[in-house]
């Protein structure tokens, strides 16, 4: 943080450059000297001529990110309009059948980027107007020509249609609520009611991280490391045209893009044991044991320990990794640190029969009777889905698979270390962002570009906050969602209170704290025995903070791209209502045709109902029974308590930070250490000890020993694996995966075998 004082003073060696152009260097054979604008951005250079490694906030927003801007390129054209609705549409299909896959997977902000670009360069030599490059098609200088196609596609109209369709791509937390009701409760929602819950529930986070934008998204120590890959790739295919090193680079994304894509094939179809190969499985595929701590391969099966992934929609930022290649290494530490204790945890509880562990399957989320029987729910509620105390004293109160423990117990430590982390480490410096923006001194060299553009007036955040909020107090009503108007209203609060805690650790650091189970532990205790009015609850106290984040770190990459402010708050507001709608439409068709599948703890390769189950079962042991499970002397009252043991975490390594500076105990980023004892908890895990030996070849070999390959495509790499892996999951789930309604499996053979494909013995039937 102290860099930031030295962001007006320029270091006698440092030489303000174009980000990509480079001198000649043996290193860099072919590379040309170009001279550039200047104050494009800072190279710096030690004495021998050596470049420096990136070591600090502003080492990353002024040599990774180019400072290139031009006030006077179109934005709201019609191909901003029809490929920012169309892959809008396509984002929020393709997001909603990930939520139903056996891994949570997302999908890649890079990958609606890659397709964005080949469209909009398509459109921009077939559309007629006076930017056509071809004289057939040129058209007079009028308004309407101007609007169809004004020229080559440009940087700000490729980040609006990013913005807007990776907001629509992500699904709604509603959904959760829906597909749960279907699912386990035999409730359909009136198609009006569920629509406007939707929009209602994704638009009042965006009032309100627009509300604190001035802290949230202006500093530079905002960083958000997981944009810098999708930066980097706009800055390369729209600036720095006629230099030779930036033809390279763009080669180079495409020959890896297209790799990935190929490659592929073999572990997500035709060879599945590429997904996970462990030495151990094979070497002894009859020990329980062995599967639970070595294998990993299939949903829910084991821990991964050792085992080998070529599969990057597992190993990269889509599937169970933060990304390898672009989360700062003092993270990627304190994950891969507290995986190993997350193992031996797992391995302890489990061996010592804590909380009758033995009894239940040993990855899973769902609830069951003291037997291992699945605990059904609807026997301890009545006809109002309240909790009937007579059924309940016949039925017993439930129990969870003693991982699924953990991984609340580490989620509550990680809410009480975040708050803790960010007072000790960041708070003087948040105060001081905020007194500095508030006397007009900017000290973030993209802020002070973005100075040009007018700024989204404060009353609109807060227009869209009131309206949303009325919307959501209607429809808590008409649902019947049995939450009352004051519990919406301390959702809300609940939200703005954690909302800098969290952006503050997740935009440093790339991880995000989750305040989920602290949000339906803070329900049940005002609301107790009524699920429907938890999940709603969690609804608002929970997914307003994720909307938030999402709206906030959007904001932030439009100031990276300099797209204007009033274009970024347009396109995120239309990409979550269309977003919304069609996740509706989606989780429907695929709950009718899959009910089967979804119910079943272990699903398919292809289809799982694991996020749905997950949500049910935390609202059942938090809405109906938390006063039960949850007391201090109930069954799991540890888990509650693990918040205010969280706030004691971080206090020993900042004492010791103070005591022995050299040490590097600030490096330990606590809330992740906390998170990670239930890391493991869920899907497919044998990506870890692969994407730690990634990270640190990227994030600290490269970082520190090549730091030119490291700036020029480090990043780049990152975003042309995920995009090209994106792109092929998408054609694979359509294909030959099910997605069309059929799935068509490849044949049987040594690296597709029955059973797990990494041959350990198989848990789950």
């Amino acid at each position: 943080m102290d860099a930031l004082e030295s962001l007006h003073t320029v270091p006698r060696h440092v030489e303000r450059k174009d980000s990509y152009d480079e001198k000649s260097d043996p290193d860099e054979k072919g590379s040309v000297s170009v001279h550039s604008a200047p104050e494009d951005v800072w190279d710096d250079k030690t004495p021998d001529g050596k470049e420096r490694p990136i070591e600090t906030d502003v080492d990353v927003v002024t040599r990774l990110i180019s400072l290139e801007d031009d006030p006077t390129l179109p934005i709201l054209t019609f191909r901003m309009w029809f490929l920012g609705l169309g892959l809008s549409c396509f984002g929020a299909v393709l997001g909603q059948i990930f939520y139903f896959r056996p891994q949570t997977v997302s999908v890649s902000q890079l990958f609606l980027q890659i397709i964005a670009y080949i469209m909009g360069k398509a459109l921009s030599e077939i559309l007629p107007g006076p930017g056509n490059p071809y004289p057939a098609f040129q058209m007079s200088n009028s308004w309407f020509w101007r609007f169809l196609n004004p020229g080559p596609f440009n940087i700000k109209e490729h980040v609006a249609i990013t913005i807007f369709s990776s907001t629509a791509a992500e699904s709604a937390l509603a959904i959760s609520i829906f597909a749960a009701d279907d699912l386990y409760y035999g409730i359909s929602p009136n198609i009006a009611v569920g629509i406007f819950t939707l929009i209602g529930s994704q638009l009042i986070g965006y009032g309100l991280g627009g509300l604190m934008r001035s802290f949230l998204v202006y500093p530079t120590y905002i960083l958000f490391p997981n944009l810098l890959p999708t930066v980097q790739l706009f800055d390369a295919l729209h600036r720095g045209k006629g230099v030779f090193l930036q033809k390279k680079r763009i080669k180079f994304f495409w020959f890896v893009s297209i790799g990935i894509f190929v490659w592929e094939w073999f572990p997500e179809y035709i060879a599945p044991t590429l997904t996970g190969v462990s030495i151990f499985c094979l070497a002894n595929q009859k020990s329980a044991w062995f599967t639970r701590i070595f294998g990993g391969a299939a949903g829910n099966e084991g821990l991964g320990m050792f085992a080998f992934c070529f599969d990057w929609n597992y190993v990269g930022s889509g599937g169970g990794s933060m990304g390898a290649l672009f989360t700062p290494i003092s993270t990627q530490l304190s994950l891969y640190f507290g995986t190993m204790i997350c193992i031996i945890a797992f391995c302890a509880v489990y061996a010592r029969n804590v909380w009758h562990g033995q009894n239940f399957p040993w990855l899973s989320q769902q609830l069951y009777n003291f037997n291992g029987t699945v605990y059904d729910q609807l026997e301890i509620l009545d006809d109002n889905f309240l909790l009937d105390e007579a059924k309940l004293e016949v039925v017993g109160l439930p129990y969870f698979a003693s991982s699924q423990v953990l991984t609340l117990i580490g989620a509550n430590l990680a809410i009480g270390a975040t708050i803790m982390h960010v007072i000790i480490w960041y708070g003087r410096d948040i105060l001081d962002v905020i007194k500095k923006e508030r006397s007009g001194e900017v000290v973030d060299p993209h802020r002070a570009k973005m100075k040009v553009y007018a700024e989204v007036p404060m009353w609109w955040y807060g227009a869209v906050f009131v309206g949303s909020f009325a919307m959501a107090m209607a429809t808590i009503y008409t649902s019947g969602s049995n939450l009352p108007w004051w519990g919406l209203i301390i959702g809300v609060i609940l939200s703005a209170i954690f909302l800098p805690f969290v952006l503050t650790v997740y935009a440093i650091t790339g991880f995000s704290p989750n305040i989920q189970s602290v949000v339906q532990m803070l329900g049940a205790a005002m609301i107790p025995g009524n699920p429907q009015a938890n999940m709603y609850f969690t609804l608002y106290g929970y997914n307003t903070l994720q909307q938030a984040l999402g709206l906030v770190r959007d904001l932030k990459m439009g100031q990276y791209t300099k797209l204007p402010p009033r274009v970024t708050f347009l396109v995120q507001s239309l990409g979550a209502v269309v977003g919304g709608l069609l996740n509706y439409v989606i989780m429907k068709v695929i709950i009718d045709a899959q009910r089967t599948i979804l119910l079943d703890v272990q699903g398919t390769n292809v289809w799982s109902g694991q996020q749905v189950q997950s949500f049910n079962s935390d609202a059942i042991a938090w809405g109906a029974l938390g006063n039960k499970l949850y007391a201090p002397d109930g069954r799991y009252g540890i888990v509650p308590l693990s918040v205010i043991i969280g706030l004691v975490v971080p206090l020993p390594f900042w004492f010791a930070h103070k005591k022995y500076p050299k040490l590097g105990a600030d490096k330990v980023i606590t809330p992740i250490l906390c998170w990670t004892l239930g890391y493991l908890s869920v899907g497919i895990n044998t990506s870890v000890f692969s994407t730690f030996v990634l990270a640190v070849f990227s994030q600290y070999y490269l970082r520190r020993y090549r730091p030119r390959w490291f700036r020029k495509y480090n990043f780049l790499m990152s975003a042309a694996l995920d995009g090209g892996t994106q792109v092929m999951v998408f054609v694979y789930t359509f294909a030959v995966g099910g997605g069309s309604g059929t799935v068509r499996p490849f044949p049987i053979w040594a690296l597709n075998p029955v059973g797990n494909p990494d041959y350990c013995l198989r848990l789950s039937q």
